[in-house]
């Protein structure tokens, strides 16, 4: 036997050995641990701005619905601005839920409406939202990080 024949006996190697399997794990960890903290942080941004243009939505809907109804004013109730009640702000919206936050209207006094409230919290603070919005008939956007946001806290900038 010559010494060119026992290197062709040698078994050809197939496949990844385990040492480069775990390095690509390793690897693969690595950038899923830096990339999720940041895709849950985008996706909370993403969710207040949501929240903030919601309320927009219904302080314009809130202008043009009393200058619609002079003799009621401000809509008695939030679906009263969503398809069903004239078609000022979209389905999700008017049932008070939307983009990970709940949406609470209360109108002020008796018709016809001068003025309401509108809260926006999130459904799971720190998961879907990290702040809480309050606007009023004024027609100005408040927040607050820890609790549901009110008449007194600062206005978004």
């Amino acid at each position: 036997m010559r010494i060119g024949d026992r290197i062709s006996m040698k078994r050809e190697e197939q496949g990844f050995s385990l040492i480069e399997l775990l390095i690509v794990v390793a690897v693969i960890l690595i950038v899923a641990a830096i990339a999720i903290p940041n895709f849950l942080r985008a996706k909370i941004s993403a969710n207040e701005a949501s929240a903030v243009s919601s309320i927009h939505a219904v302080n314009t809907s809130e202008i043009s619905y009393s200058a619609a109804n002079p003799t009621i004013g401000f809509a008695a109730v939030l679906a009263d601005l969503g398809p069903a009640g004239g078609g000022y702000i979209d389905s999700l919206l008017a049932a008070g839920t939307k983009s990970g936050y709940s949406f609470t209207y209360t109108v002020v006094g008796a018709t016809p409406y001068t003025q309401y409230k509108l809260n926006a919290d999130p459904t799971t603070r720190g998961v879907t939202g990290a702040r809480s919005f309050y606007s009023d008939a004024s027609n100005v956007t408040r927040y607050n990080d820890v609790a549901p946001a009110a008449v007194t806290d600062p206005p978004i900038q």
